[in-house]
């Protein structure tokens, strides 16, 4: 049963191994919270109920309250969701290094001070989502396997760190490099082994680097804190526009290669396939790269009663993940989708970030559930339905609320 997140204290297990209590220190990600610069990072002694909704502890996978969602355009880090495939790994920054490797011409080992020292920090506003955020509703009409979110996998942070594309300046891409490949130092346990969480993206979505289009950034900070060991300490990925699997968190290596990686989350995993699906075909398959076009409703909250009349509905919206894509309207329906009411977007309107938005709708008894549905910039509307399939990703149907009207 989901359960609010607390935290207690533990024994630090050695560096670079993951912790298999570490998801009861995870309650003490919150916005302000230090780790010491030098040595092995720790915990502090100490409780924290955030009040996610848990779904599993070890790896620690929790999503906030949706009613906290709507609160802030930035999520606080205690409200950000949290999605591992394995412990939190134990890093110690005296010997931690990052690795470029592969087709570069200088292959480096940079320290985080050097990589703060050698690049220096920008700052960048972005959206995180999981592919599986609303998987729970792909359930509903048919049950698929993995996390069963509702749809508080999203939060939005200011993230901060160097750009990858300078990082990769500095080593020289060599010709031919058509992928980057990111690796973090979990240790996810697999039938065939034990291997780390790992992505790629194209070279251009890290090169084509600009202020109005950020590309990739090495973030070693979120909400102007340093990352917090469940969102990555001490360093990530941050792919504006793509979801969240591609932002490889505790990140240990950097690969530039002529191919897509081989990992397993990246080859195998995050496509979308059914059960006809056949293994060629899913090997076949594209990654999943952008994420798309959302918006929920927050509040009221499902199973609410309210009183006929105006009713004041709040949520959130998220643009499509490909370059340029913003927002053009939010509508929500209190009738099953006969009329909508165009909500008003309140927060900043800004390249790979949500909105908040909300709307004033009037409920009659006859009212059984409220309807959200968005527009993008290009005119393309949110579907009435999805297709399903079998990992459950990508859901982004008309986001149906119910509520009870009573008199």
């Amino acid at each position: 049963m989901p359960q609010s997140h607390r935290s207690t204290s533990a024994t630090p297990p050695s560096p670079h191994r993951p912790d298999r209590r570490g998801f009861l220190q995870s309650g003490l990600a919150v916005a302000g919270a230090t780790w010491a610069a030098s040595g092995a990072y720790g915990w502090q002694p100490g409780e924290a109920d955030t009040g996610l909704i848990i779904h599993s502890g070890e790896p620690m996978n929790a999503e906030p309250q949706l009613r906290e969602l709507v609160k802030s355009w930035v999520t606080p880090i205690s409200q950000f969701y949290i999605r591992s495939h394995a412990p939190v790994p134990r890093v110690d920054l005296n010997t931690y290094r990052l690795s470029i490797e592969g087709m570069v011409d200088r292959p480096l080992q940079l320290s985080l001070q050097q990589l703060k020292t050698r690049f220096g920090s920008h700052s960048i506003f972005a959206t995180m989502t999981c592919a599986g955020n609303r998987r729970s509703e792909h359930s509903a009409v048919k049950e698929v396997s993995g996390v069963q979110w509702q749809s508080g996998a999203i939060g939005n942070a200011n993230w901060g760190g160097p750009r990858l594309s300078d990082v990769l300046k500095a080593a020289g891409v060599q010709a031919g490099a058509k992928h980057v490949w990111f690796e973090g130092l979990d240790e996810v346990q697999r039938d065939e082994g034990v291997i780390p969480f790992g992505a790629s993206v194209p070279i251009e979505k890290v090169m084509n680097d600009s202020a109005t289009a950020p590309g990739v950034l090495l973030a070693h900070e979120m909400n102007n804190a340093q990352l917090s060991p469940d969102h990555g300490y001490p360093l990530r990925t941050v792919v504006p526009g793509y979801i969240g699997a591609r932002s490889v968190k505790w990140l240990g290596k950097v690969i530039v290669s002529d191919q897509p990686s081989d990992n397993y989350y990246l080859a195998k995993a995050y496509k979308l396939v059914t059960e006809s699906t056949t293994k060629e075909q899913a090997a076949a398959a594209a990654p999943l790269y952008e994420y798309v076009m959302n918006a929920v409703t927050c509040a009221p909250e499902p199973g609410a009663a309210t009183a006929p009349g105006a009713v004041e509905v709040r949520g959130y919206a998220l643009p499509p993940g490909r370059p340029g894509a913003m927002l053009r309207q939010v509508e929500v329906s209190a009738d099953n989708g006969t009329t909508w009411t165009q909500a008003s977007l309140h927060s900043p309107r800004q390249l790979y970030c949500w909105q908040l938005w909300s709307a004033r709708v009037r409920v009659t008894p006859q009212t059984t559930h409220l309807l959200v549905r968005a527009t993008d910039s290009d005119g393309n509307a949110q579907p009435q339905q999805v297709d399903w399939n079998l990992k459950g990703y990508m859901f982004n149907a008309w986001h149906k609320t119910p509520i009870q009207v009573n008199g």
